[in-house]
């Protein structure tokens, strides 16, 4: 029996207005998202069998409002989503729409992402810190951000996209990677790498120097 099991016996016997999210029941949807014994987790995918013996808690996600009973809002999410501005073809996407099986591999990873919001509940800033919440995109999103980033036929400046989501305020404290169903090693292969570059794009004089040259050499052509 899963936790998703036992919230619906519940659910059956004693509490018929129970409010609970859930779709496929089979860890591909990320809508039962819960927090079970303090740890975000999916309920459809986390075995009464493995916690310790005893009282079960199940609560909603934390970092957002709760819409009742184990129902958080997660709306917030994809208004940020939405401020995202999506792929944007080069002039040799338009032409040939090929890529390297390495980029394909890389970019596979960031799409496995089932949105079940897990990684921005652990997440400290958007936890603890719900008024910088407007401004700080969170581990979500910073994955999408860093699959256009490295997309090669992508031509938006997604470096400037992270700068404003507030990539520099992530600790990198692999919470995020650490509760995602998925696997997606969030910190290592989509945050660290952003801040890298964005940290690049800001205080690296070669990389302003090229800039100012490149922006020059436009003007020129104008």
């Amino acid at each position: 029996m899963v936790v998703l099991d036992a919230i619906h016996a519940i659910q059956a016997a004693d509490a018929n207005d129970l409010a609970v999210r859930w779709n496929c029941k089979a860890g591909r949807c990320g809508s039962c998202s819960a927090e079970v014994n303090g740890r975000p987790g999916l309920m459809c995918m986390t075995r009464v069998s493995s916690l310790p013996a005893g009282a079960i808690s199940v609560a909603p996600l934390r970092a957002f409002p709760v819409i009742r009973d184990l129902v958080a809002d997660v709306s917030a999410n994809y208004e940020k989503a939405a401020r995202i501005v999506p792929f944007v073809p080069s002039e040799e996407a338009r032409e040939s729409f090929k890529m390297h099986e390495e980029d394909v591999e890389r970019l596979r990873e960031f799409h496995n992402c089932i949105e079940c919001f897990l990684c921005q509940d652990v997440c400290h800033v958007l936890r603890d810190h719900p008024e910088h919440a407007d401004a700080y995109a969170g581990p979500r999103l910073f994955v999408r951000i860093a699959a256009l980033e490295m997309h090669p036929l992508d031509a938006g400046d997604r470096v400037q996209v992270a700068q404003r989501a507030g990539i520099a305020a992530c600790n990198v404290t692999k919470c995020c990677t650490e509760v995602c169903p998925e696997g997606i090693r969030i910190t290592d292969n989509a945050i660290i790498p952003m801040k890298e570059r964005v940290a690049d794009r800001r205080h690296d004089p070669l990389a302003k120097m090229l800039g100012l040259f490149s922006a020059a050499r436009g003007r020129n052509e104008e």
